[in-house]
């Protein structure tokens, strides 16, 4: 069954690269017109480009989701150039691999602000655009490291689990409002975030060897499952989060 997003609005932060660039084809491909929002503008430009070729509707718009001043602007540039935004993914994320006594304050604050503040900041902006429509998606990228997690991952899975605490109160609070908030959990895809691994072929091997499913996973599959989140098949799906690990985390 195809899946059509005409008319809807979409904005994906993170979208310049890896889950976000991935989620933000999809969903062009399926007809939403997308607001492409991170840092570097260079790749943000990028991402635009391969949609408009591809005969969607994108524009790039840079902001840092961790100032409150920049998403307040933002929000008023995508709603002058593209409408109300209908579809918030929150995909922007960072980490920071450290034992607990080594980290510093500012890099623990840097994760905590990019992957949890900054998601509340964009639904308290964004959420009024999809009240009183009776449609509206928000996913949140949270990951598997909110469920289990790994030495050094501390400050990234404090983030997560938040993260998916965020998605459950927001969920309910929207709920009868006909918007959804739901949660991508991804386990181990081939990303920029995962180069330590995937550069170091010893400790790719033996990551590997511990994904169930025997490989890392395609970014494809990430934009399939968030344009399925976005579609009206999808409305009874709320408050809950979704693993896309390979199996990671039944082990």
């Amino acid at each position: 069954m195809e899946i059509r997003l005409d008319n809807k609005v979409a904005l994906i932060t993170g979208a310049s690269r890896g889950l976000g660039k991935a989620m933000a084809l999809a969903l062009a491909g399926a007809g939403a017109k997308v607001a492409l929002v991170g840092r570097d503008t260079a790749k943000l430009d990028e991402v635009a480009a391969a949609i408009r070729e591809a005969g969607g509707t994108a524009e790039p718009f840079q902001a840092d989701v961790t100032n409150e001043d920049q998403v307040l602007r933002m929000e008023r540039d995508v709603t002058a150039k593209l409408g109300k935004v209908s579809i918030l993914i929150n995909n922007a994320g960072v980490n920071c691999r450290k034992n607990i006594t080594d980290f510093t304050l500012a890099e623990w604050s840097s994760v905590i602000d990019t992957n949890l503040t900054a998601a509340f900041l964009m639904c308290r902006s964004f959420v009024p655009h999809m009240k009183g429509s009776g449609y509206g998606r928000i996913i949140n990228m949270t990951s598997i490291m909110g469920h289990v997690s790994l030495p050094q991952r501390a400050a990234y899975s404090a983030s997560k689990a938040g993260l998916l605490g965020l998605t459950r109160a927001v969920a309910l609070e929207l709920a009868t409002e006909g918007i959804t908030c739901v949660g991508i959990s991804p386990g181990p895809f081939a990303t920029e975030m995962n180069l330590p691994l995937l550069q170091n072929p010893e400790l790719n091997a033996a990551f590997v060897a511990k994904i169930p499913a025997g490989k890392w996973g395609k970014v494809e599959d990430i934009g399939s499952l968030a344009l399925y989140l976005c579609s009206d098949m999808a409305t009874f799906i709320t408050g809950s989060d979704i693993l896309i690990d390979g199996g990671w985390c039944a082990q």
